[in-house]
């Protein structure tokens, strides 16, 4: 930021310091904090929240080490001064966000070791540039960041979709569970490195890129405060797997009994309520062509159905969001994407279908 239009702007100035204190706090709040306090209902991973946590932390750190070099460190020295602000940045910012996106997927353990690899070719870098006193340091950081940016970005969809899978297959509730708005995170992390790198000094672009930090932190503690930890239980294995008649057992015990209708009802909770394996309950629904999700989904709008006839029967006065509670959802948004996948129609075009009937 030294040298640009922000420096002689105090209300830029104050943006700025706001923004840094804001990431602080948030940090120290990750930190301290084990609770959530946006929904006190739900407990988020606690690994999740210490990445988030040092991830904010580096966010604070960056508005710093900004502010100093150059105003107050190296002012003499530019091209060191750019190396060594530019590497601080690649070798926290940048591999702390890959970690936190990497632990919001809980599907399996991902290593991390690799993301460290990575960085370093920034300070290889960075010591033969300040060595040989190479203006072409910033030219090989834009070309590698875009590179890493655009590996990670495939990877990282790749795994969404795994993990999209691994939650239909396992959870009967996917709100808040899904993670598809962290590419939100990652587009706006890359619209502040290209602002910075293609109009570098503009003020209109120094306050958009602390717009959108203020944006980034406050989605990070937002995501780590409703995500829940999602802990997928085996179930213990029975004798003569092979012989259980799965589909029964779904009805006497799953179906008659109502079970769908708990909230957060998981695979492994089900096959333990049938006496069951998880892994072949799984393998069952996989057979059928049915993820675990959709199973429970389709008892749950079958109920939603019967509830709705059976009060139009009886000409009592209900809403569609007092049944699509009693029918297990716990939100209205939840039910109608579930509603119009099951039927094909919204829910409000389904209710008019049936009043003109």
């Amino acid at each position: 930021m030294y040298e640009h239009e922000g420096l002689r702007d105090m209300f830029f100035i104050m943006l700025y310091g706001g923004a840094a204190m804001m990431a602080l706090l948030a940090a120290v709040y990750l930190w301290l904090r084990s609770g959530n306090a946006i929904n006190q209902n739900m407990e988020s991973p606690k690994e999740l929240r210490r990445w988030a946590a040092a991830f904010l932390t580096s966010v604070a750190a960056s508005h710093v080490w900004w502010a100093l070099l150059g105003t107050v460190w190296l002012t003499d020295d530019q091209l060191v001064r750019n190396i060594v602000a530019i590497t601080l940045d690649r070798v926290t910012f940048v591999p702390l966000m890959m970690c936190v996106l990497l632990r919001m997927l809980q599907d399996r353990r991902r290593p991390l070791w690799p993301v460290a690899v990575a960085m370093l070719p920034f300070v290889a870098v960075a010591v033969v540039s300040i060595s040989t006193r190479n203006d072409n340091f910033e030219w090989f950081v834009e070309g590698y960041s875009l590179l890493l940016a655009f590996l990670f970005i495939i990877y990282y969809v790749y795994a969404l979709r795994k993990y999209g899978r691994w939650l239909a297959d396992n959870f009967a509730d996917l709100e808040h569970k899904e993670l598809w708005q962290s590419l939100l995170l990652l587009a706006c992390i890359l619209l502040v490195y290209v602002v910075y790198t293609t109009n570098e000094g503009a003020l209109a672009v120094e306050y958009l890129a602390q717009v959108l930090t203020l944006v980034i932190i406050g989605f990070v503690v937002w995501r780590v405060e409703t995500l829940q930890t999602l802990v997928v239980e085996e179930a213990e294995k029975t004798e003569d797997e092979e012989d259980v008649l799965i589909g029964s057992l779904l009805a006497q015990y799953c179906e008659a009994p109502q079970l769908y209708l708990q909230h957060d009802l998981t695979l492994a909770q089900l096959a333990k309520a049938i006496d069951t394996n998880r892994t072949y309950l799984s393998a069952y629904f996989a057979a059928k062509g049915e993820t675990y999700n959709a199973y429970i989904n389709r008892l749950r709008i079958d109920h939603f159905i019967e509830l709705y006839r059976k009060a139009q029967g009886e000409e009592r006065t209900v809403t569609a969001q007092q049944l699509s509670l009693e029918s297990g959802y716990h939100s209205y948004s939840t039910f109608s994407t579930a509603f119009k996948q099951r039927t094909g129609l919204t829910v409000t075009a389904w209710v008019r279908e049936q009043q003109n009937v």
